[in-house]
């Protein structure tokens, strides 16, 4: 069975990269950066969220099927540079080829990634190999948005329309999973501030545990799993959820409907 990775980043303001993009006084405080970049970006399309890659990317979480075992964990620890991290992720596909899963991974957490491992220096020779070293991946590489190396739940179960696009939060409560609990991606910036970076570790955590349930009913519907093996995935799942001390889990298996 090919190893599948569900991966979710979390982000705040490159306030070290916006010094050196915006003309701000020597001594500004990063939180001041910050505001300055979100007020002039709405001015210019309404929204404060900002260009892809004045992203920093604070955490990366992961959920591992491979054999017999299902495991859910943040890359690094929570003091680990953003380098480290996105060098962990890129070294994970490095060491299994896995099949990665996202939920909106093509127009958000890849891309990002893309500009912050060039800007660290990051290497990733499998993940953006396009069948120069293996010649099965001119066929199905990780980067071709139709390829299945990286699945876009969000963006296949739309159809590529955006219109069409789904929040995770919804889909997975109307699956019976738990969705977000606590958090959302608007509050991660707020969260870095206060210094609760276990917090966001521990919402990401919990996000591809939902990406991860909501594949598992994608492939139930599509076929590639009977009812007899999603019903024994979903029960790998709890029983390992089952295992982890943090509160997060235990908030996460109370929330779990069906």
């Amino acid at each position: 069975m090919t190893p599948t990775l569900v991966f979710d980043i979390e982000t705040i303001p490159d306030t070290a990269g916006l010094r050196a993009l915006l003309d701000v006084p020597a001594g500004a405080l990063d939180e001041d950066i910050a505001n300055i970049a979100f007020h002039q970006r709405r001015q210019h399309n309404g929204s404060d969220f900002l260009p892809l890659q004045q992203h920093r990317v604070c955490a990366i979480s992961c959920a591992l099927r491979e054999g017999n075992y299902f495991k859910v964990w943040s890359l690094g620890e929570k003091d680990a540079s953003e380098k480290e991290i996105i060098q962990r992720f890129f070294d994970g596909i490095e060491k299994y080829t896995p099949q990665i899963i996202s939920w909106n991974g093509g127009g958000f957490d890849l891309p990002v990634l893309h500009y912050r491992a060039m800007i660290n220096k990051v290497q990733a020779p499998r993940y953006w190999d396009l069948g120069e070293d293996d010649k099965d991946f001119k066929w199905n590489s990780y980067i071709s948005r139709y390829h299945t190396r990286h699945l876009d739940l969000m963006d296949l179960l739309a159809l590529y329309n955006a219109r069409a696009n789904a929040p995770l939060d919804d889909l997975a409560k109307l699956c019976g999973f738990p969705g977000k609990l606590g958090m959302d991606g608007s509050k991660v910036w707020d969260a870095y501030k206060a210094g609760k970076i276990e917090e966001i570790r521990n919402y990401c955590e919990t996000d591809v545990t939902n990406t991860h349930l909501v594949y598992l009913r994608f492939q139930l519907m599509r076929g590639h799993l009977t009812q007899t093996a999603y019903d024994a995935e979903i029960e790998l799942v709890r029983e390992t959820l089952s295992t982890y001390p943090a509160t997060h889990w235990h908030e996460f298996l109370a929330a779990w409907k069906a």
